[in-house]
């Protein structure tokens, strides 16, 4: 009989190795992940997603699967079998057509199905839209475990939040949402996640508005991005300076300090097509949420046909011009290359006719060539453009003066509006 809590983590990402890490100073912890390599990584004290510091993780490791706290990593099912909490932490992506893809859910459910035991408890964090966890997963773990819902295993929700790139807001400095699929189930898990978080927690009354909330804090910010982004081009279009007009408009102190640019990632730019598919489900067309996403979709080739516009009012050949693209990844001083959408500044910029050089630190070239089959260099070319664009505000970029590689002519274009009077154009 299981008696001290053990708890398994699976998908150690973003999300997964972090909240593990947490788990670890407090319980024993077992991160499973099928990728072999990754456990490797993290094991040898090395977290390549940069979240987690190295000597942060190599004190909180430990290199047998014991009952005594510390983080102790595997592909192996075995080593997650006398756990009693298991809490996943794998990806929620879209389609090519924007449609929610829950296959990781599916197969991380029947992976810990079929070591689940009787009083078990499987919390999911992944965001998904309204009656995911108990309509979609919960048959799962039925299906392949044998047991019986809510009798001989329970589970529990509570929305990951995390902030990649972000040193400030850590996993444990982020107020938890919690929920469990029973009152007592719901104050079980709250509690498990109230030992480490020490920015508190909240217990929602059901699993259906937990996973609710989750989603509409990203579909607001998605909306958000989305007017400045339409005020942004407005704002082009009258001569105006944007970023002089959101300064000028913050002094208000109810006044939302939301920037343009390009949203990708793998929440905002996502989240907002779970909610609006199950509304969709219902007979409801949500206007505002295609809205919003639909604009910020568009913002990769408005960049580039502004780039380009630059480039003709300076009197610069287009066909055969060398532009330089500074950053990949979708959000800066992160090494995350899902769903950015500098891709869609790439491939319209392409259209005519250019050579792109894409330089970006951190992003890893393997990922980015196997993701979108697009070159980048961790080097910076030492060579002169025609045109720059900054696409991602890395920290590296801010050292860099970007006159060096400018030909005479070129323009600098400043997609997050951090380089001061130092571009031709800022988003």
């Amino acid at each position: 009989m299981k008696i001290n809590k053990k708890i398994a983590v699976i998908g150690l990402g973003y999300v997964g190795l972090p909240l593990a890490r947490l788990f670890s100073s407090k319980y024993a912890v077992v991160g499973f992940d099928i990728n072999s390599q990754r456990v490797k990584e993290i094991m040898a004290g090395n977290d390549s997603t940069l979240e987690v510091e190295d000597e942060v993780l190599k004190a909180s490791l430990k290199h047998k699967n014991t009952d005594a706290k510390g983080l102790f990593c595997s592909a192996n099912l075995e080593d997650i079998e006398d756990c009693n909490y298991y809490i996943i932490t794998v990806p929620t992506p879209v389609d090519k057509n924007n449609r929610p893809d829950l296959t990781p859910l599916y197969r991380s459910s029947e992976t810990v199905a079929k070591v689940l035991s009787k009083g078990d408890v499987v919390i999911y964090e992944s965001t998904v839209y309204p009656g995911v966890t108990e309509d979609e997963c919960v048959p799962v773990l039925e299906k392949h475990s044998g047991l019986k819902f809510n009798q001989d295993f329970f589970v529990g929700y509570s929305p990951e939040r995390i902030n990649p790139g972000d040193k400030e807001h850590t996993v444990e400095k982020i107020l938890k949402v919690t929920a469990g699929s029973t009152p007592e189930i719901g104050e079980q898990v709250n509690n498990l996640y109230a030992e480490v978080i020490t920015a508190g927690t909240h217990l929602a009354p059901t699993i259906k508005v937990a996973e609710a909330a989750k989603v509409i804090e990203n579909s607001q910010r998605d909306i958000n991005i989305a007017f400045v982004n339409e005020l942004a081009k407005i704002f082009n279009l009258l001569d105006i300076n944007t970023q002089d007009v959101l300064e000028a408009a913050g002094t208000k102190w109810n006044f939302l300090p939301f920037k343009p640019g390009l949203v990708g990632g793998h929440c905002i730019g996502v989240d907002p097509y779970y909610l609006a598919q199950k509304a969709q489900e219902l007979g409801y067309h949500p206007e505002i949420i295609l809205a919003g996403r639909r604009m910020n979709d568009s913002m990769g080739q408005y960049v580039a046909s502004e780039v380009i516009k630059l480039m003709l009012q300076n009197d610069l050949k287009i066909k055969g011009a060398t532009i330089l693209i500074l950053g990949f990844t979708f959000k800066e001083n992160c090494p995350d290359v899902r769903n950015t959408k500098v891709v869609d500044v790439v491939k319209s910029l392409k259209d005519y006719g250019v050579h792109i050089t894409i330089y970006d630190p951190i992003a890893n070239p393997s990922e980015v060539k196997k993701e979108y089959n697009i070159t980048t260099t961790n080097t910076m070319p030492e060579k002169k453009f025609d045109s720059i664009v900054l696409a991602v505000a890395h920290n590296q970029f801010l050292e860099m003066d970007l006159n060096d590689y400018k030909k005479s002519g070129a323009v600098i274009y400043d997609v997050k509006g951090i380089l001061g009077d130092r571009c031709d154009r800022k988003l």
